[in-house]
């Protein structure tokens, strides 16, 4: 047994060293113009590309055996120029035939191989006589009996250029393995390659290569992932009509990543994070059309249709249909007020009004933006040529219906701003807590609201603002003031003074204001408060850039019929809107008090005793009549 082992390991060594003496013997002998002409035949009967080699050629028998033609071109034909040029190819040879002195390719390698791909404006490129090429080369009957069949990449180039669109995108550091059709109809490619700093790992399989190149209908898959996106496609290609079709799937961990990616500058600072996509597809040219869209965006769902268009600008056609639509990520990229008693002063991103058109419409059960809640809402968006309309069909929120439109014009780095509203029958309690930040008014009403402005930040536009605002409401009250108790106590004892009545409410039974503003300036042509124990009425400006009150006003008791008309005291709103003070009229009282109203026709005896006022008052500085002295001694709340 162990002699036969021997003889048989020796007979082994036997044949090595005839190969290896056999491979030198051949290194030597090897004819390499005709070497370089079989490998030159074999590319050609494999793809049908004529082989251009402008530099030298390297042998290579032992260890390996392989063959190195350097500067290589491959063109469609003759006449055209080549569509890919290459450092080195590298054709390893079949072992076994090269010791008779035959030289079959066993696979071959590709490497620093740059490709050109230029499209006109007619949608012609210089790939196409090569795919004309390569479509006869494995057209059925015309199979060549050279059975290669792997072709390597190795840190390629893909140089694409749209002279249509005067847009060139590299594709580089190309590593890939090309599974040729030369024995099967299939063809397969898997590696990887960087687009825009982004390392991705693709692959693609064509069921019928051949039928694919001819413009005839074939099977494609395509799989390509990042750390940025995850893209996935599976239907078929004619690309005789320029038309794919299949199921298309993608999703991202974040969505402002993948759109910087793609060169798209999405607005604001927050939203557009998690996305996922799933879609029928059919790609016609430069419009790809989505049916049967199941789209998921920052937690929200939806179901509808898409569409886009990619020829001179970028167009997105979207309706869609959600039960619940949290708009909150999107609303806070845009902060009006910075802190509590400043407009915001940061100036608008309006970059992204210019970049493509958009048309979308978008129908939910339940709206949330921010702390307000809203019913079923119709939303519909247009963008185009830098200008951005949103119409609210009819939203059901603040326990009424709001319906509106909304415009953003983009003029130099200045946006201008238009917007219409109509607040039907809601809530105004909840309204002014979620849409302002306060609850001073409380009851049912209505609002119209018509603005224009212009600026580049939300305190420009609060400089420039002008329109109108009118609201009607009805059964509620005027909350943090009680004006009937204030009026009865000044009543009985105008020199008692104010007392604190910030933690009381005003009812009333109807309200009605008129708001007209110019410049930034709203002037309160009526504001009108009737209750059931008191009146008001107020009239002055409010300076919206400084956002504050100088308005002046009349409260009274109001008394029974045909009675004396009641006690009435005018009286001035000063001060930030957040925190005003409220003087009352210090000559109205002086003339209510029996001690002092003989003396008013004193001018020496009127300051003696408005001197008394300031110490009655709280030892505050009682202003010149008809100025008013402070309504509220006491200090203010927090």
């Amino acid at each position: 047994m162990t002699d036969g082992i021997k003889r048989l390991s020796i007979a082994i060594a036997a044949v090595l060293a005839l190969a290896i003496a056999g491979l030198t013997l051949t290194s030597w002998l090897v004819d390499r113009n005709a070497l370089r002409a079989s490998i030159e035949q074999q590319i050609r009967a494999v793809t049908g590309l004529d082989l251009m080699v402008n530099g030298d050629i390297d042998v290579s028998l032992f260890p390996t055996s392989h063959v190195t033609l350097r500067n290589v071109g491959l063109r469609g034909d003759a006449a055209s120029d080549p569509a890919l040029l290459v450092e080195e190819l590298v054709a390893n040879l079949q072992l076994l035939p090269l010791l008779a002195q035959r030289f079959q390719i066993a696979d071959i390698t590709l490497v620093k191989p740059r490709a050109i791909v230029s499209r006109s404006a007619d949608g012609r490129t210089n790939w196409g006589p090569i795919a004309e090429t390569l479509a006869r080369t494995m057209k059925p009957g015309a199979a060549s009996q050279v059975q290669f069949s792997e072709i390597r990449i190795t840190d390629g180039v893909l140089d694409f250029r749209n002279s249509a669109h005067q847009t060139d995108e590299i594709i580089d550091d190309i590593d890939l393995s090309l599974a040729w059709p030369s024995i099967s109809r299939s063809f397969a490619a898997t590696g990887q390659f960087t687009w825009r700093g982004e390392r991705v790992d693709g692959s693609l399989s064509v069921a019928d290569l051949g039928t694919a190149l001819a413009g005839e209908r074939s099977g494609i898959k395509t799989r390509m992932s990042s750390a940025v996106f995850k893209l996935g496609f599976d239907g078929a290609l004619t690309s005789k009509t320029g038309t794919t079709e299949g199921t298309l799937t993608a999703d991202s961990p974040s969505l402002r990543n993948l759109l910087r990616l793609v060169g798209q500058s999405p607005p604001g600072t927050s939203g557009f994070g998690r996305f996922a996509l799933k879609a029928r597809t059919t790609i016609t040219g430069p419009n790809v059309a989505l049916s049967n869209v199941n789209v998921e965006l920052d937690g929200n769902s939806g179901e509808g249709v898409m569409s886009f268009g990619f020829g001179e600008r970028q167009v997105l056609h979207m309706t869609l249909a959600t039960e619940n639509l949290d708009l909150t990520p999107y609303a806070s990229t845009m902060r009006l007020v910075a802190g509590t008693r400043d407009w915001n002063r940061q100036l608008f991103d309006l970059d992204t009004l210019i970049a493509r058109d958009i048309d979308m419409r978008l129908s939910a059960a339940k709206v949330t933006v921010g702390n307000s809640r809203i019913g079923r809402t119709a939303l519909g968006a247009s963008l185009k040529n830098g200008k951005l309309a949103l119409s609210l069909g009819e939203a059901q929120a603040f326990g009424g219906v709001v319906r509106g439109s909304f415009g953003v014009a983009k003029s130099d780095a200045v946006a201008d701003i238009k917007a219409e509203f109509q607040f039907i029958d809601i809530d105004l309690e909840s309204s002014g807590s979620e849409l302002f930040g306060t609850r001073r008014l409380s009851g049912r009403g209505s609002v119209n609201v018509s603005l224009e402005a212009s600026g580049s930040s939300p305190f420009g536009l609060a400089q420039t603002l002008d329109g109108n605002i009118a609201l009607t409401a009805q059964n509620g009250a005027l909350q943090g003031f009680n004006v009937e108790q204030l009026l009865r106590r000044l009543e009985r004892r105008p020199l008692s003074g104010a007392g604190d009545f910030r933690n009381g409410r005003t009812p009333f039974t109807d309200l009605t204001a008129t708001l007209r503003i110019n410049d930034g300036i709203a002037t309160a042509e009526t504001i009108r408060l009737e209750g059931p124990a008191a009146r008001l009425s107020l009239a002055g400006t409010s300076s919206l850039p400084a956002r504050e009150y100088d308005l002046k006003g009349v409260a009274s008791l109001v008394t029974a019929a045909n009675a004396p008309p009641g006690f009435e005291l005018p009286f001035v709103v000063q001060g930030p809107w957040d925190d005003p003070l409220i003087f009352p009229d210090t000559e109205s009282l002086l003339r209510r008090s029996p001690a002092t109203a003989p003396l008013l026709d004193s001018r020496k005896a009127r300051d003696a005793v408005r001197s008394a006022i300031e110490r009655l008052t709280g030892g505050q500085k009682a202003p010149a009549a008809p100025a008013a002295a402070p309504l509220e001694p006491a200090s203010r709340p927090n």
